[in-house]
């Protein structure tokens, strides 16, 4: 509710009109599912991993029932994933879309743009920023370095996340049981080339050199001919918002490790900028 602040006005008074509008922050909210919902999806957001119910019962101080029943309509819907073996529930597919839109309406896209420019400069080859989009990465900005050809990362074009540098680097800063939940089975795995991790066990192994590495790496996976090395950029909670690749002619004679070195500082610059955590220290 909200209360009036009307001291020493009469209300019968021609002259009557309420001094202040402040909201009542001991009210209770008008409607307590919607405000659960959303606190419990607020809640999920800020953890490393997928959490039990009860957790997130006691620390919101919602009753357990409630939390399942909210948890099941947010499955229903694909916002929050059930790992049964673990009794955990973590944000699903529908809660990356979201944070896919937010990336499309421009605040990521118009940070990301300067800091790719100068790292085109630096590089002399091609480069963008690409952010999850359930199994998929999403490319939001592309620059072209000039006299390169024209390649597949446009913007508005998606990708199988487990074959890009950039889907590989966001993949490796989730936490393991979120990309059981993304990449199940061996049906979950889609082909471009013929190359590429085909089975959860390969990626489990794929996404382990990511780590130790603290950089991604594809060579013709998404074009036959082509290399990316891709870096994650990470939000305060250490969650992998986007990630920044540069892709290059694999026949060249630059080795991964030279452009993750440059790619690496500019992933921590566009993390600084949206007030997130810096990257893995690169590891070579």
């Amino acid at each position: 509710m909200l209360r009036f602040h009307t001291r020493a006005v009469a209300r019968d008074s021609g002259s009557w009109h309420p001094l202040s509008v402040i909201p009542d922050s001991t009210a209770r909210p008008q409607v307590p599912a919607a405000d659960q919902t959303l606190r419990i999806l607020s809640y999920l957001a800020r953890q490393r991993g997928p959490v039990p119910a009860r957790t997130i019962a006691t620390s919101l101080g919602i009753p357990r029932s409630t939390v399942y029943h909210l948890l099941a309509a947010l499955q229903e819907h694909q916002f929050v994933v059930h790992l049964p073996e673990d009794r955990r529930w973590g944000l699903g597919i529908a809660a990356f879309e979201l944070a896919g839109g937010y990336s499309r309406q421009e605040p990521l896209a118009r940070l990301g743009r300067p800091v790719l420019a100068d790292l085109v400069d630096r590089t002399g080859e091609s480069a963008h920023l690409a952010v999850m989009h359930g199994r998929d990465v999403l490319y939001i900005v592309e620059e072209r370095a000039p006299r390169r050809p024209a390649l597949v990362t446009d913007v508005g074009v998606r990708l199988p996340a487990h074959l890009t540098a950039t889907g590989r680097a966001m993949l490796a800063a989730l936490p393991r049981e979120q990309v059981r939940a993304l990449f199940p089975d061996a049906a979950s795995f889609a082909d471009r080339t013929g190359r590429g991790p085909q089975r959860p066990g390969e990626l489990r192994e794929l996404l382990r050199g990511v780590r130790e590495r603290g950089w991604a790496f594809e060579d013709g996976e998404v074009t036959l001919g082509l290399g990316s090395v891709g870096v994650a950029v990470l939000d305060h909670v250490g969650w992998p918002i986007a990630a920044i690749a540069v892709t290059f002619p694999a026949e060249g004679d630059r080795e991964p490790a030279t452009f993750a070195e440059l790619v690496t500082p500019v992933a921590a610059e566009l993390g600084r900028r949206i007030g997130g955590a810096r990257p893995t220290a690169l590891k070579l």
